[in-house]
């Protein structure tokens, strides 16, 4: 029989060294993380954190984010020796073809895994958005006696996640908001790739998180678990967000390379693996060994997280009974489900020359969907009045209103979208962001973590072309479209007027695994007569005829994006007058015209049809996909100017005159 502190310690080398072979014999990862926090971990996973591995979905589970993705192997350890369905033989197959051990944490991929992580600074920021998820479910549906929504967001973070910028975003915000239910444990171990951080980051990282408003403490000894327990047990107990130093060595117990830079990103070999075995005195043999003690302490969470969600579902009965609609529409929304015929509030815009600008239309779209959609949340990077995505007559989401569906991100571009994310990663709530086209470049990183970890998060990206006139090239999006669409799994969708931007948020709405970028002009556009063109619906199969001029089978066919398909239109019907049979074709998302299949494409684009110009202010990379090698492209391969719009569209051939005369030389 073990002694509780021999049972501790046992406990904590069999996590070091399940992760430590796998890096060996995936001969491939990051040692040193691992085999440096593990004393850290094992108090948070051992002690505090609310989890059922039986069912890593429970509703109401602490979340835990390991946001130094490349230690991924100590975050597998845990999975499996808590009882996660995750295999011994999984660890063994650490970033190979096929198993659900990849190299960094992927969410979906791997049970229990919460976030994807690897990008540094990402889930630092994600678990911001996490915890401001909490804080609102909470506000909204918990009643005196019936705390429903009740847990806690951990996180471990490194150096590198502290030096990337978003990490200072996130966490002032996070400060700001007084999210008191976030709490992260920083490996502090002063060494990155190149050695040691005192060549790059000299900063009092506790006084700048106490600057934030964060609540913070340093524990001198990285192996001191009652320490580190009676840390977390204080940032519990505090009502601000949580940063607790724990000063570790990395790659601890390694012989030589325990320390130092050598300990971060490369396997360590049989040498130095089986040294620092003989160090903490386990056996150099078998690889991935588990002693029985160690795996009954750890499987021990399947018992204890059984009977808390046991605990809670009980606690959701007797809520149930108290406030049944409550309960419903929390139910609702934890499963992800929209309110039967919510699209029925989508509002049909008039035709009208003179229209409105797509921003504009949005946001009426928005406050329409946001009446039906409660759990429809969101802001902008500081642009609300710019980018129309305030909901209007109702509060703000701050420290003292966690209620509020209206989120002041700050200028804080990378930040909003990865605390977007956070918040669809939680669940209950449908998030949005938003801020100019060009500023989307800021954002890249959590754009494209969303598209690969199958988010419905929604980006609403106004001032969409060289439209954007005075404010010059700087503000004038060129090749952040292309950029855009280069994303897999990313729907973007740029519509042509108010009821293709009615359709377009229909689609962000109902896409609950793909997130969506909608782009959006400041410049008004007229709203199309739909009793002459076709429908607005075609906007969701991202593309269709909008209208045949002439009475012939088309001899060309015009296609564009945005405010290009007014322009298309116009001269359209100039071609139509000197005899041309014409084909307009609004295209607003390439990616689910993709979605169509063939017989629908060739019903559009016409096969036989090789006279094809495409209009758009922006790239003309892409295009020639939908043009063909006879087809033409009208786009911009350079930067803008300023100017008023109107002329920037004139200087750089964006005219009725034009798109005549290069249908005239195809023809």
């Amino acid at each position: 029989m073990l002694l509780p502190k021999q049972l501790q310690d046992l406990s904590i080398n069999t996590i070091r060294f399940l992760a430590a072979d796998g890096v060996q014999q995936a001969n491939s990862g990051h040692p040193g993380l691992p085999m440096g926090t593990a004393p850290m971990a094992y108090t948070l996973w051992a002690r505090h954190l609310h989890h059922n591995p039986a069912n890593p979905l429970w509703p109401d589970r602490d979340r835990f984010i390991l946001s130094g993705g490349h230690g991924s192997m100590l975050l597998y350890a845990l999975l499996h020796l808590t009882g996660y369905d995750l295999t011994l033989d999984e660890l063994k197959h650490f970033r190979q073809w096929g198993s659900r051990t990849p190299g960094h944490p992927e969410f979906g991929v791997t049970p229990g895994v919460e976030t994807t992580t690897g990008p540094l600074g990402a889930g630092l920021s994600n678990g911001v958005g996490m915890a401001m998820a909490e804080a609102h479910l909470a506000k909204l549906f918990n009643r005196p006696g019936h705390e429903i929504i009740n847990h806690h967001t951990y996180a471990i973070v490194t150096d590198g996640d502290l030096m990337e910028g978003v990490a200072s975003e996130a966490a002032s915000l996070a400060g700001t908001l007084k999210l008191g239910k976030l709490i992260y444990l920083y490996d502090d171990n002063r060494i990155s790739i190149e050695g040691s951080t005192d060549i790059a980051f000299t900063e009092d990282r506790g006084l700048r998180f106490e600057a934030y408003g964060w609540h913070v403490q340093r524990v001198a000894d990285g192996l001191d678990v009652e320490a580190i327990d009676q840390a977390i047990l204080s940032a519990k107990a505090d009502p601000r967000p949580s940063l607790i130093m724990v000063r570790n060595i990395i790659g601890f117990g390694m012989p030589t390379r325990a320390g130092t830079a050598k300990a971060h990103g490369e396997p360590p070999g049989d040498a130095e693996l089986n040294g620092a075995k003989d160090k903490l005195g386990w056996p150099q043999e078998p690889r991935f060994h588990i002693p029985a003690e160690a795996l009954d302490h750890f499987r021990q969470a399947l018992s204890s997280g059984g009977q808390l969600e046991q605990q809670w579902n009980a606690k959701m009965d007797a809520y149930r009974a108290a406030y049944p609609e409550l309960a419903a529409e929390l139910t609702r929304r934890l499963a992800g489900t929209l309110p039967a015929g919510w699209q029925n509030a989508l509002p049909v815009f008039p035709a009208d020359e003179k229209g409105l600008a797509t921003r504009a239309s949005s946001g009426k779209v928005l406050n329409a969907i946001a009446a039906v959609l409660p759990e429809l949340m969101g802001g902008s990077a500081d642009l609300a009045p710019s980018t129309n995505t305030w909901l209007n007559d109702r509060p703000a989401f701050s420290a003292d209103n966690h209620e509020g569906r209206n989120i002041h991100f700050g200028v804080r571009e990378h930040g909003m979208g990865a605390v977007v994310n956070g918040m669809h990663y939680h669940g209950g709530v449908v998030a949005y962001g938003a801020t100019f086209m060009v500023f989307s470049d800021y954002m890249r990183p959590p754009v494209r973590l969303a598209a690969l970890s199958h988010l419905g998060s929604i980006w609403v990206f106004t001032h969409d072309s060289i439209g954007v006139g005075e404010d010059g090239p700087t503000h004038q999006p060129v090749e952040q479209l292309a950029a855009l669409r280069a994303i897999p799994n990313l729907v973007t969708l740029r519509p042509a007027d108010a009821n293709e931007v009615r359709e377009a948020w229909r689609v962000a709405i109902e896409n609950r695994h793909r997130p969506t970028a909608l782009v959006l002009t400041r410049q008004n556009l007229p709203t199309i007569d739909r009793s002459v063109y076709s429908a607005a619906e075609g906007t969701r199969r991202g593309a269709y005829v909008l209208a045949d001029l002439g009475s012939a089978t088309p001899q060309v066919i015009l296609m564009a994006s945005g405010s290009e398909v007014a322009l298309i239109t116009a001269a359209g019907k100039k071609l139509a007058e000197q005899g041309l049979s014409v084909r307009l074709v609004s295209f607003p998302s390439w990616e689910l015209f993709m979605d169509q299949d063939q017989a629908y494409r060739d019903s559009v684009l016409l096969p036989n049809v090789h006279a094809r110009l495409a209009v758009e202010a922006g790239l003309s990379m892409g295009w020639h996909r939908w043009v063909g090698s006879q087809g033409r492209v009208l786009g911009l391969d350079h930067y803008g100017a300023s100017a008023p719009a109107a002329e920037v569209f004139k200087q750089f051939g964006f005219t009725v005159e034009n798109i005549e005369k290069l249908v005239k030389e195809m023809i």
